[in-house]
């Protein structure tokens, strides 16, 4: 949600970000805006000026009843009846329009950063380096979940059966192998400064609404019947919903934690859900980093935790490329935005991991996240990035990994994770 301001002080600012994101559809709404927070201005002031008036006139009411001026007393007390029905009437005008003005804000998206490319949608994102040789073998390399069950390691039928289509079951080495990755992805983060966190994987409708837009909130949440809470699709979410409605000491700026979830999504138009593979599922596990600092530092914290993927990633033998998310692609809570995406020697193309991203002050406005220092109260820049999200990086982890008899070597900097374990058979 931007300032409003902005909307006060340059509408056309706000109307040409609104056209860069291909949502014309959203113009209307500023001038509504700024319409309506002129009447709620108005409105305000009305009513200060009134309740001002009020309190004059109720002072000179103890002066007439010492003097015994009975009768104008009264009508003194009148006049006041009056007043306070205007003032009644007024609060409820300005409480009408500040919940509708609310409203309309929270559609309008984040003023984004000035380098990020113009452009309609994902097909117009910019590949910005590349990070390792992309190869591919001589040898063919399976699909991943052929690749799983020449070791046993997935089962999608009997998760048809528990759960239906877009869940199942990891086995055996498998298994091992996706717990590795993550316990690998906290400890790299921790290393890296941040702080653990395993937070709730439940939260209220209110801190919904504060991290993520409408649109996002419908495709991708799944609610719990008859109560006020919803299952996270990433820990980000109830990561940024621990600061809410909290002032924090600017000499504490900047936060840097990192959390492990499960994370769980409707997909909601996307592609469909896979019959055999596990790429695009409705629940799975990430490791993720988010970030509360100063304005002045959210781009330095967007580049520094971007990179960090890239690491990981690297760590693993597995080649990725970084893209630039155009105008269109971007959720409207955010200033700019990156893809982690890691090679395919299988497809022989790169496919999204992780995705970077730093939303300015809109969730901490949503949210009432503030830090208060010398210079005053202000509103924290959030930040968050995937380290991890599997299955997904296990599928980039066993193509970029898997060796012509069909054994699929463990990288150096997991085996502590699996025993000392070398190669999977």
């Amino acid at each position: 949600m931007i300032d409003i301001k902005l909307i006060r002080e340059n509408k056309e600012l706000v109307k040409e970000n609104i056209r860069k994101k291909f949502q014309d559809e959203k113009l209307p709404l500023v001038d509504e805006i700024y319409d309506m927070d002129i009447k709620y201005r108005n409105s305000k002031l009305k009513g200060d000026n009134l309740r001002s008036e009020k309190n004059n006139i109720s002072t000179k009411i103890g002066n007439l009843i010492r003097k015994n001026k009975q009768e104008e007393v009264a009508e003194i007390k009148k006049e006041i009846e009056k007043i306070n029905e205007e003032i009644a009437q007024l609060e409820k005008e300005e409480e009408e329009l500040a919940k509708t003005i609310k409203e309309k804000m929270m559609q309008i998206p984040q003023i984004i950063d000035e380098s990020v490319p113009v452009g309609k949608d994902d097909t117009e994102n910019v590949e910005v380096e590349k990070y390792g040789e992309p190869y591919a073998p001589k040898y063919e390399i399976p699909y991943h979940a052929d690749i799983l069950n020449n070791i046993n390691g997935l089962d999608k039928e009997s998760a048809s059966r528990t759960s239906g289509n877009g869940f199942y079951y990891l086995l055996g080495d498998a298994a091992r192998l996706h717990s590795a990755l993550l316990c690998y992805a906290r400890d790299f983060m921790i290393n890296k400064g941040f702080t653990y966190a395993i937070p709730p994987f439940m939260i209220r409708s209110d801190v919904v609404s504060g991290v993520m837009s409408f649109k996002e909130m419908g495709d991708m949440m799944y609610k719990i019947e008859g109560e006020d809470l919803y299952l996270i699709g990433t820990s980000e979410h109830s990561m940024i919903g621990k600061f809410k409605d909290q002032i924090i000491k600017e000499e504490e700026l900047p936060i840097a934690m990192t959390s492990y979830s499960p994370c769980f999504r409707k997909e909601v138009g996307a592609h469909g859900i896979e019959e055999r593979g596990i790429y695009r599922v409705h629940q799975f596990e990430k490791q993720e980093m988010i970030v509360l600092c100063k304005e002045e530092d959210h781009l330095d914290w967007y580049n520094k935790m971007w990179s960090y993927t890239v690491e990981f990633f690297r760590s693993l033998n597995i080649p990725v490329r970084t893209l630039e998310c155009c105008s269109g692609d971007l959720a409207d809570l955010k200033v700019k935005s990156c893809d982690v995406e890691a090679w395919s020697p299988r497809q022989q193309k790169y496919f999204e991991v992780g995705s970077c991203s730093t939303l300015g002050d809109a969730q901490a406005r949503r949210l009432a996240i503030r830090s208060k220092g010398e210079s005053g109260t202000k509103y924290v820049y959030t930040l968050n990035n995937t380290v991890l999200a599997t299955p997904r990086g296990l599928i980039a982890l066993l193509e970029n990994n898997y060796n012509e008899d069909g054994s699929i070597s463990i990288p150096e900097a997991l085996r502590p994770y699996m025993g000392g374990k070398e190669i999977i058979k």
